[in-house]
């Protein structure tokens, strides 16, 4: 079996990365001022604060995702011992 550079743990890693920048995003989403009339909800502390943040962490799961080194399962095959 070959070596892969992913494993189960990193793509499980990376995936929920993805749906948390997702939910960053969503966060982000609403309403916007129109020319009938202003808005003030597009400043709130939901969509100026807490989504950047959200969407930040999903961004660095998914970068620690892709770094993460996965483990060498395969160290002893037909007696030979690598390293």
């Amino acid at each position: 079996m070959k070596n892969f550079a992913f494993d189960k743990t990193n793509y499980i890693l990376i995936a929920v990365g993805v749906l948390v920048v997702i939910l960053g995003f969503f966060l982000m989403s609403g309403d916007g001022t129109t020319l009938n009339g202003f808005n003030a909800d597009i400043f709130s502390v939901r969509r100026i604060r807490v989504a950047p943040v959200v969407c930040f962490i999903g961004f660095a799961s998914m970068i620690y995702g892709i770094m993460h080194k996965p483990k060498d399962t395969e160290n002893v095959k037909d007696g030979e011992v690598r390293e």
